[in-house]
Protein backbone atom coordinates (compact mmCIF):
# COMPACT_ATOMS: atom_id res chain seq x y z
CA UNK A 1 0.00 0.00 0.00
CA UNK A 2 2.62 2.59 -1.02
CA UNK A 3 1.74 6.23 -0.58
CA UNK A 4 0.35 8.01 -3.57
CA UNK A 5 1.20 11.47 -4.85
CA UNK A 6 -0.53 14.19 -2.99
CA UNK A 7 -3.18 14.47 -5.70
CA UNK A 8 -5.84 12.07 -4.46
CA UNK A 9 -8.31 10.54 -5.48
CA UNK A 10 -5.74 8.05 -6.71
CA UNK A 11 -5.68 5.41 -3.94
CA UNK A 12 -2.55 5.25 -1.77
CA UNK A 13 -1.89 1.82 -3.16
CA UNK A 14 0.52 -0.79 -2.12
CA UNK A 15 3.51 -1.54 -4.27
CA UNK A 16 2.01 -3.99 -6.78
CA UNK A 17 2.82 -7.62 -6.06
CA UNK A 18 4.56 -7.80 -9.36
CA UNK A 19 5.33 -9.94 -8.62
CA UNK A 20 3.15 -11.53 -6.98
CA UNK A 21 4.18 -14.43 -10.85
CA UNK A 22 1.38 -16.56 -12.89
CA UNK A 23 0.94 -20.21 -12.56
CA UNK A 24 3.29 -21.97 -15.10
CA UNK A 25 1.66 -23.90 -17.92
CA UNK A 26 2.39 -27.55 -18.36
CA UNK A 27 4.34 -28.47 -21.49
CA UNK A 28 1.79 -30.44 -23.50
CA UNK A 29 4.26 -31.70 -26.11
CA UNK A 30 4.82 -35.42 -25.58
CA UNK A 31 8.36 -36.74 -25.51
CA UNK A 32 9.65 -37.83 -28.88
CA UNK A 33 9.59 -41.54 -29.69
CA UNK A 34 12.53 -43.87 -29.82
CA UNK A 35 15.29 -42.88 -32.17
CA UNK A 36 15.30 -44.62 -35.58
CA UNK A 37 18.39 -46.32 -36.91
CA UNK A 38 20.66 -45.04 -39.65
CA UNK A 39 18.54 -46.83 -42.26
CA UNK A 40 18.33 -50.43 -43.52
CA UNK A 41 20.80 -51.71 -46.05
CA UNK A 42 19.00 -52.95 -49.23
CA UNK A 43 19.79 -56.55 -50.16
CA UNK A 44 20.52 -58.11 -53.67
CA UNK A 45 17.79 -59.13 -56.07
CA UNK A 46 18.13 -62.85 -55.04
CA UNK A 47 18.33 -64.27 -58.59
CA UNK A 48 21.12 -66.54 -60.03
CA UNK A 49 22.29 -67.04 -63.64
CA UNK A 50 19.68 -68.90 -65.67
CA UNK A 51 20.98 -72.15 -67.41
CA UNK A 52 20.23 -72.34 -71.17
CA UNK A 53 19.59 -75.72 -73.06
CA UNK A 54 22.19 -76.84 -75.71
CA UNK A 55 20.43 -76.88 -79.11
CA UNK A 56 22.88 -79.58 -80.42
CA UNK A 57 22.25 -82.04 -77.64
CA UNK A 58 19.82 -84.79 -78.69
CA UNK A 59 16.58 -84.88 -76.92
CA UNK A 60 16.16 -87.73 -74.49
CA UNK A 61 14.61 -90.88 -75.80
CA UNK A 62 10.89 -91.24 -75.44
CA UNK A 63 10.28 -87.57 -75.69
CA UNK A 64 8.94 -85.43 -78.40
CA UNK A 65 11.69 -83.32 -79.87
CA UNK A 66 9.08 -80.66 -80.60
CA UNK A 67 7.98 -80.53 -76.96
CA UNK A 68 9.13 -77.60 -74.97
CA UNK A 69 12.32 -78.01 -73.07
CA UNK A 70 11.46 -78.58 -69.42
CA UNK A 71 14.55 -76.56 -68.45
CA UNK A 72 13.04 -73.44 -69.96
CA UNK A 73 10.16 -71.71 -68.39
CA UNK A 74 6.94 -71.97 -70.29
CA UNK A 75 4.57 -69.13 -70.78
CA UNK A 76 1.96 -71.03 -68.82
CA UNK A 77 4.13 -71.41 -65.71
CA UNK A 78 6.83 -68.78 -65.74
CA UNK A 79 7.04 -68.51 -61.99
CA UNK A 80 7.44 -72.23 -61.40
CA UNK A 81 9.97 -72.66 -64.19
CA UNK A 82 11.97 -69.71 -62.99
CA UNK A 83 12.03 -71.18 -59.52
CA UNK A 84 13.25 -74.56 -60.82
CA UNK A 85 15.86 -72.83 -62.91
CA UNK A 86 17.08 -70.92 -59.87
CA UNK A 87 17.36 -74.11 -57.83
CA UNK A 88 19.29 -75.99 -60.48
CA UNK A 89 21.54 -73.22 -61.70
CA UNK A 90 24.70 -72.39 -59.85
CA UNK A 91 24.22 -69.34 -57.65
CA UNK A 92 26.41 -66.32 -58.04
CA UNK A 93 26.79 -63.77 -55.33
CA UNK A 94 25.28 -60.46 -56.18
CA UNK A 95 27.18 -57.44 -55.01
CA UNK A 96 25.78 -56.16 -51.71
CA UNK A 97 24.35 -52.64 -51.65
CA UNK A 98 25.84 -50.61 -48.83
CA UNK A 99 24.46 -47.73 -46.80
CA UNK A 100 26.51 -44.67 -47.63
CA UNK A 101 25.93 -43.44 -44.02
CA UNK A 102 27.68 -46.54 -42.73
CA UNK A 103 30.81 -45.86 -44.73
CA UNK A 104 30.90 -42.08 -44.63
CA UNK A 105 32.47 -40.98 -41.32
CA UNK A 106 31.06 -37.49 -41.71
CA UNK A 107 27.50 -38.79 -42.15
CA UNK A 108 27.94 -41.20 -39.24
CA UNK A 109 29.05 -38.36 -36.95
CA UNK A 110 26.11 -36.22 -38.03
CA UNK A 111 23.72 -39.06 -37.25
CA UNK A 112 25.19 -39.53 -33.80
CA UNK A 113 24.95 -35.81 -33.12
CA UNK A 114 21.32 -35.83 -34.27
CA UNK A 115 20.49 -38.69 -31.94
CA UNK A 116 22.26 -36.97 -29.06
CA UNK A 117 20.32 -33.76 -29.74
CA UNK A 118 17.02 -35.66 -29.73
CA UNK A 119 17.93 -37.27 -26.42
CA UNK A 120 18.84 -33.88 -24.97
CA UNK A 121 15.56 -32.32 -26.13
CA UNK A 122 13.65 -35.27 -24.68
CA UNK A 123 15.31 -34.89 -21.29
CA UNK A 124 14.74 -31.12 -21.30
CA UNK A 125 11.05 -31.68 -21.94
CA UNK A 126 10.87 -34.23 -19.19
CA UNK A 127 12.66 -31.83 -16.86
CA UNK A 128 10.20 -29.03 -17.64
CA UNK A 129 7.26 -31.34 -16.98
CA UNK A 130 8.83 -32.46 -13.70
CA UNK A 131 9.44 -28.84 -12.63
CA UNK A 132 5.88 -27.84 -13.46
CA UNK A 133 4.56 -30.77 -11.45
CA UNK A 134 6.92 -29.95 -8.59
CA UNK A 135 5.44 -26.45 -8.44
CA UNK A 136 1.83 -27.24 -9.22
CA UNK A 137 1.22 -30.21 -6.96
CA UNK A 138 1.96 -28.34 -3.68
CA UNK A 139 0.03 -25.29 -4.91
CA UNK A 140 -2.99 -27.34 -5.91
CA UNK A 141 -2.86 -29.09 -2.57
CA UNK A 142 -2.67 -25.74 -0.80
CA UNK A 143 -5.63 -24.40 -2.78
CA UNK A 144 -7.67 -27.46 -1.86
CA UNK A 145 -6.77 -26.89 1.79
CA UNK A 146 -7.93 -23.26 1.55
CA UNK A 147 -11.30 -24.38 0.22
CA UNK A 148 -11.65 -26.75 3.16
CA UNK A 149 -10.53 -23.94 5.47
CA UNK A 150 -13.48 -21.85 4.29
CA UNK A 151 -16.01 -24.48 5.38
CA UNK A 152 -17.78 -24.67 8.71
CA UNK A 153 -19.54 -22.07 10.85
CA UNK A 154 -17.88 -19.25 12.81
CA UNK A 155 -18.31 -19.31 16.56
CA UNK A 156 -20.98 -17.19 18.19
CA UNK A 157 -19.73 -13.81 19.30
CA UNK A 158 -16.96 -13.51 16.73
CA UNK A 159 -17.90 -9.98 15.74
CA UNK A 160 -16.40 -6.53 16.24
CA UNK A 161 -14.74 -5.74 19.55
CA UNK A 162 -14.80 -2.00 18.83
CA UNK A 163 -11.12 -2.17 17.83
CA UNK A 164 -11.43 -1.58 14.06
CA UNK A 165 -9.59 0.93 11.88
CA UNK A 166 -9.79 2.51 8.42
CA UNK A 167 -7.18 3.92 6.06
CA UNK A 168 -8.07 7.43 4.81
CA UNK A 169 -6.68 9.29 1.78
CA UNK A 170 -4.42 12.32 1.76
CA UNK A 171 -7.22 14.71 0.87
CA UNK A 172 -8.24 14.92 4.54
CA UNK A 173 -5.07 16.82 5.51
CA UNK A 174 -4.03 18.73 2.40
CA UNK A 175 -6.95 21.20 2.26
CA UNK A 176 -9.38 19.49 -0.09
CA UNK A 177 -11.88 18.41 2.56
CA UNK A 178 -14.33 20.63 4.46
CA UNK A 179 -16.37 20.53 7.67
CA UNK A 180 -19.24 19.02 5.67
CA UNK A 181 -16.99 16.14 4.66
CA UNK A 182 -16.06 15.47 8.27
CA UNK A 183 -19.75 15.50 9.22
CA UNK A 184 -20.50 12.92 6.49
CA UNK A 185 -17.56 10.79 7.60
CA UNK A 186 -18.75 10.87 11.20
CA UNK A 187 -22.23 9.80 10.12
CA UNK A 188 -20.70 6.91 8.19
CA UNK A 189 -18.55 5.71 11.10
CA UNK A 190 -20.94 6.28 13.98
CA UNK A 191 -22.25 3.01 15.40
CA UNK A 192 -19.48 0.90 13.85
CA UNK A 193 -16.46 -0.63 15.54
CA UNK A 194 -13.97 1.86 14.07
CA UNK A 195 -11.68 3.37 16.70
CA UNK A 196 -8.61 4.44 14.68
CA UNK A 197 -8.21 6.53 11.53
CA UNK A 198 -4.95 6.06 9.60
CA UNK A 199 -4.89 9.26 7.56
CA UNK A 200 -2.30 9.45 4.78
CA UNK A 201 0.17 12.11 5.87
CA UNK A 202 3.28 11.13 3.89
CA UNK A 203 4.85 9.97 1.79
CA UNK A 204 8.24 10.21 3.42
CA UNK A 205 11.10 11.44 1.30
CA UNK A 206 13.61 8.75 0.38
CA UNK A 207 15.97 10.20 3.00
CA UNK A 208 13.32 9.69 5.72
CA UNK A 209 12.31 13.34 6.10
CA UNK A 210 8.74 14.65 5.91
CA UNK A 211 8.05 18.28 4.90
CA UNK A 212 5.35 19.94 7.01
CA UNK A 213 3.94 21.40 3.82
CA UNK A 214 2.40 18.06 2.82
CA UNK A 215 -0.07 18.02 5.74
CA UNK A 216 -1.08 21.66 6.27
CA UNK A 217 -4.65 20.86 7.48
CA UNK A 218 -3.76 18.08 9.91
CA UNK A 219 -4.57 20.17 12.98
CA UNK A 220 -7.97 21.14 11.59
CA UNK A 221 -8.85 17.53 10.74
CA UNK A 222 -7.80 16.12 14.11
CA UNK A 223 -9.86 18.72 15.98
CA UNK A 224 -12.88 18.19 13.71
CA UNK A 225 -12.79 14.42 14.26
CA UNK A 226 -12.59 14.83 18.01
CA UNK A 227 -15.68 17.06 17.94
CA UNK A 228 -17.70 14.78 15.66
CA UNK A 229 -16.45 11.39 16.91
CA UNK A 230 -15.30 11.52 20.53
CA UNK A 231 -12.99 8.63 21.38
CA UNK A 232 -11.83 8.05 17.80
CA UNK A 233 -8.05 8.43 17.38
CA UNK A 234 -6.28 9.96 14.39
CA UNK A 235 -2.92 8.48 13.43
CA UNK A 236 -0.47 9.71 10.80
CA UNK A 237 -0.05 7.15 8.05
CA UNK A 238 3.57 7.42 6.89
CA UNK A 239 5.11 5.29 4.19
CA UNK A 240 7.53 5.02 1.33
CA UNK A 241 8.84 2.57 -1.22
CA UNK A 242 11.94 0.78 0.02
CA UNK A 243 15.02 0.30 -2.14
CA UNK A 244 14.92 -3.43 -1.46
CA UNK A 245 14.14 -4.48 -5.03
CA UNK A 246 15.17 -1.44 -7.06
CA UNK A 247 17.85 1.24 -6.84
CA UNK A 248 15.34 3.94 -5.88
CA UNK A 249 13.64 4.27 -2.53
CA UNK A 250 14.21 4.62 1.18
CA UNK A 251 17.22 2.67 2.49
CA UNK A 252 16.72 1.27 5.97
CA UNK A 253 20.30 0.06 6.14
CA UNK A 254 21.46 3.68 6.48
CA UNK A 255 21.53 4.89 10.08
CA UNK A 256 21.03 8.49 8.98
CA UNK A 257 17.84 7.55 7.12
CA UNK A 258 16.44 5.65 10.10
CA UNK A 259 17.17 8.63 12.35
CA UNK A 260 15.30 10.90 9.93
CA UNK A 261 12.26 8.59 10.01
CA UNK A 262 12.24 8.76 13.82
CA UNK A 263 12.46 12.55 13.65
CA UNK A 264 9.52 12.62 11.21
CA UNK A 265 7.44 10.57 13.66
CA UNK A 266 8.31 12.98 16.43
CA UNK A 267 7.15 15.91 14.24
CA UNK A 268 3.71 14.45 13.39
CA UNK A 269 3.07 13.61 17.04
CA UNK A 270 3.93 17.19 17.93
CA UNK A 271 1.37 18.30 15.32
CA UNK A 272 -1.38 16.56 17.31
CA UNK A 273 -1.59 13.06 15.84
CA UNK A 274 -2.30 10.34 18.40
CA UNK A 275 -0.18 7.72 16.74
CA UNK A 276 2.24 6.98 13.91
CA UNK A 277 1.25 4.25 11.45
CA UNK A 278 4.02 2.98 9.15
CA UNK A 279 3.72 1.20 5.82
CA UNK A 280 7.12 0.54 4.26
CA UNK A 281 7.16 -1.76 1.22
CA UNK A 282 8.47 -4.07 -0.09
CA UNK A 283 9.89 -5.14 3.25
CA UNK A 284 11.65 -8.50 3.14
CA UNK A 285 11.24 -11.05 5.88
CA UNK A 286 14.08 -11.00 8.39
CA UNK A 287 15.08 -7.34 7.88
CA UNK A 288 16.87 -6.47 11.13
CA UNK A 289 17.15 -2.78 10.26
CA UNK A 290 13.37 -2.52 10.32
CA UNK A 291 13.23 -4.13 13.76
CA UNK A 292 15.82 -1.65 15.02
CA UNK A 293 13.78 1.23 13.58
CA UNK A 294 10.67 -0.01 15.37
CA UNK A 295 12.55 -0.11 18.68
CA UNK A 296 13.58 3.53 18.20
CA UNK A 297 10.08 4.58 17.15
CA UNK A 298 8.49 2.84 20.13
CA UNK A 299 10.57 4.93 22.48
CA UNK A 300 9.29 8.12 20.79
CA UNK A 301 5.60 7.14 20.74
CA UNK A 302 5.67 6.04 24.37
CA UNK A 303 7.22 9.33 25.37
CA UNK A 304 4.28 11.12 23.70
CA UNK A 305 1.64 8.73 25.06
CA UNK A 306 0.85 7.80 21.46
CA UNK A 307 0.47 4.56 19.50
CA UNK A 308 2.92 2.87 17.16
CA UNK A 309 1.23 0.81 14.47
CA UNK A 310 2.35 -0.83 11.24
CA UNK A 311 0.86 -2.37 8.11
CA UNK A 312 2.36 -5.82 7.68
CA UNK A 313 2.96 -8.23 4.85
CA UNK A 314 1.11 -11.55 4.80
CA UNK A 315 2.55 -14.65 6.47
CA UNK A 316 3.96 -17.63 4.55
CA UNK A 317 0.98 -19.77 3.48
CA UNK A 318 3.42 -22.68 3.08
CA UNK A 319 6.64 -23.20 5.07
CA UNK A 320 9.42 -20.92 3.79
CA UNK A 321 7.26 -19.89 0.85
CA UNK A 322 8.73 -16.38 0.83
CA UNK A 323 12.17 -17.86 0.12
CA UNK A 324 10.93 -19.95 -2.81
CA UNK A 325 8.89 -17.10 -4.26
CA UNK A 326 11.77 -14.68 -3.80
CA UNK A 327 14.17 -16.99 -5.65
CA UNK A 328 11.73 -17.23 -8.57
CA UNK A 329 10.56 -13.61 -8.76
CA UNK A 330 12.98 -11.48 -6.70
CA UNK A 331 9.92 -10.34 -4.74
CA UNK A 332 9.50 -12.45 -1.58
CA UNK A 333 6.14 -10.78 -0.68
CA UNK A 334 5.43 -12.86 2.45
CA UNK A 335 7.02 -12.83 5.89
CA UNK A 336 7.86 -15.88 7.91
CA UNK A 337 5.56 -16.40 10.87
CA UNK A 338 8.51 -15.97 13.23
CA UNK A 339 9.42 -12.59 11.73
CA UNK A 340 5.80 -11.46 11.92
CA UNK A 341 5.89 -12.28 15.62
CA UNK A 342 9.07 -10.23 16.10
CA UNK A 343 7.41 -7.20 14.50
CA UNK A 344 4.19 -7.68 16.48
CA UNK A 345 6.09 -7.65 19.78
CA UNK A 346 7.52 -4.20 19.00
CA UNK A 347 4.31 -2.31 18.20
CA UNK A 348 0.92 -1.44 19.69
CA UNK A 349 -1.04 -2.38 16.57
CA UNK A 350 -0.27 -4.54 13.56
CA UNK A 351 -2.62 -4.57 10.55
CA UNK A 352 -2.22 -7.44 8.09
CA UNK A 353 -2.67 -6.38 4.47
CA UNK A 354 -4.77 -9.47 3.78
CA UNK A 355 -5.65 -8.61 0.19
CA UNK A 356 -3.82 -8.81 -3.14
CA UNK A 357 -3.61 -12.55 -2.52
CA UNK A 358 -3.72 -13.95 -6.11
CA UNK A 359 -6.77 -16.05 -5.21
CA UNK A 360 -9.25 -16.56 -8.08
CA UNK A 361 -12.40 -17.47 -6.12
CA UNK A 362 -14.23 -16.07 -3.09
CA UNK A 363 -14.08 -19.43 -1.32
CA UNK A 364 -10.31 -19.65 -1.80
CA UNK A 365 -9.80 -16.04 -0.77
CA UNK A 366 -11.94 -16.50 2.33
CA UNK A 367 -10.03 -19.67 3.22
CA UNK A 368 -6.77 -17.78 2.73
CA UNK A 369 -7.91 -14.99 5.09
CA UNK A 370 -8.96 -17.60 7.66
CA UNK A 371 -5.49 -19.14 7.44
CA UNK A 372 -3.76 -15.75 7.72
CA UNK A 373 -5.89 -14.85 10.73
CA UNK A 374 -4.91 -18.05 12.53
CA UNK A 375 -1.21 -17.69 11.67
CA UNK A 376 -1.17 -14.09 12.92
CA UNK A 377 -3.06 -14.86 16.13
CA UNK A 378 -0.61 -17.64 17.00
CA UNK A 379 2.36 -15.25 17.25
CA UNK A 380 0.79 -11.88 18.18
CA UNK A 381 1.15 -11.12 21.90
CA UNK A 382 -2.15 -10.51 23.74
CA UNK A 383 -1.02 -6.95 24.46
CA UNK A 384 -0.67 -6.09 20.77
CA UNK A 385 -3.82 -5.25 18.83
CA UNK A 386 -4.14 -7.40 15.69
CA UNK A 387 -6.21 -6.17 12.74
CA UNK A 388 -7.00 -8.04 9.52
CA UNK A 389 -7.35 -5.96 6.36
CA UNK A 390 -10.62 -5.85 4.39
CA UNK A 391 -10.55 -4.94 0.66
CA UNK A 392 -12.66 -1.77 0.31
CA UNK A 393 -11.48 -1.25 -3.28
CA UNK A 394 -12.20 -2.79 -6.65
CA UNK A 395 -9.45 -3.47 -9.15
CA UNK A 396 -8.71 -6.31 -11.53
CA UNK A 397 -5.03 -6.99 -11.99
CA UNK A 398 -2.48 -9.67 -11.32
CA UNK A 399 -2.69 -10.43 -7.63
CA UNK A 400 -6.17 -9.02 -7.06
CA UNK A 401 -9.50 -9.98 -8.60
CA UNK A 402 -12.42 -7.89 -7.40
CA UNK A 403 -14.95 -10.71 -7.88
CA UNK A 404 -12.89 -12.96 -5.56
CA UNK A 405 -11.51 -10.59 -2.92
CA UNK A 406 -14.76 -9.32 -1.47
CA UNK A 407 -15.67 -7.94 1.94
CA UNK A 408 -18.14 -10.76 2.74
CA UNK A 409 -15.52 -13.43 1.94
CA UNK A 410 -12.88 -11.60 3.98
CA UNK A 411 -15.16 -11.13 7.01
CA UNK A 412 -16.21 -14.79 6.97
CA UNK A 413 -12.54 -15.81 6.76
CA UNK A 414 -11.64 -13.53 9.67
CA UNK A 415 -14.42 -14.99 11.80
CA UNK A 416 -13.44 -18.57 10.95
CA UNK A 417 -9.78 -17.97 11.80
CA UNK A 418 -10.70 -16.20 15.03
CA UNK A 419 -13.11 -19.01 15.98
CA UNK A 420 -10.52 -21.74 15.49
CA UNK A 421 -7.56 -20.02 17.12
CA UNK A 422 -8.52 -17.51 19.80
CA UNK A 423 -12.23 -16.73 19.78
CA UNK A 424 -12.02 -14.64 22.95
CA UNK A 425 -9.14 -12.39 21.84
CA UNK A 426 -10.10 -8.87 23.00
CA UNK A 427 -7.50 -6.80 21.17
CA UNK A 428 -8.62 -7.79 17.71
CA UNK A 429 -10.33 -6.08 14.80
CA UNK A 430 -10.44 -5.41 11.08
CA UNK A 431 -8.95 -2.55 9.06
CA UNK A 432 -10.78 -1.17 6.01
CA UNK A 433 -8.73 -0.23 2.93
CA UNK A 434 -9.55 2.42 1.70
CA UNK A 435 -12.24 5.12 2.27
CA UNK A 436 -12.37 6.81 -1.15
CA UNK A 437 -12.65 3.53 -3.12
CA UNK A 438 -15.36 1.94 -0.97
CA UNK A 439 -18.86 1.21 -2.27
CA UNK A 440 -22.17 1.06 -0.44
CA UNK A 441 -22.04 -2.72 -0.79
CA UNK A 442 -18.68 -2.75 1.04
CA UNK A 443 -20.07 -0.71 3.93
CA UNK A 444 -23.20 -2.82 4.10
CA UNK A 445 -21.21 -6.07 4.25
CA UNK A 446 -18.98 -4.65 6.98
CA UNK A 447 -21.95 -3.56 9.08
CA UNK A 448 -24.08 -6.65 8.61
CA UNK A 449 -21.39 -9.34 8.72
CA UNK A 450 -18.89 -7.91 11.22
CA UNK A 451 -20.48 -5.09 13.25
CA UNK A 452 -23.64 -7.21 13.47
CA UNK A 453 -25.81 -4.54 15.04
Amino acid sequence: MPPTPHGDPTPPRRTPDTTAPRSPERDATPPSGPDSGAGTTPGGDGSGTKREADPLEPAPQGTDPQAPNPQEPTPEAPAAQAADSQESAPQESAPEATDPKATDPEATGAGQRGRARKRWVRWVRRGVVALVLLLLVPLLGAEAALRVNYSGDPADGTYTRGQDAIWLGHAWVDGRKTDADVTALAERLRGTGIRDLYVHTGPLEHDGTLPESVYPKAGWFIAAVHRALPGVRVQAWLGDVLASESPDGLRLERARTRAAVVASAREVLAAGYEGAHFDLEPLHSGDRNYLGLLDDLRAVTRAHGALLSVASHQIDPLPAFHSVWGALTNHPKWWSQAYFGEVARRVDQIAVMSYDTMQPLQSLYGGYVAQQTSLALEVTPPGTQLLMGLPFYHENKFGHQAHAETVPAAVRGVRLGLSRTDADRARFGVALYVDFAATEADWTAYREDWVHR
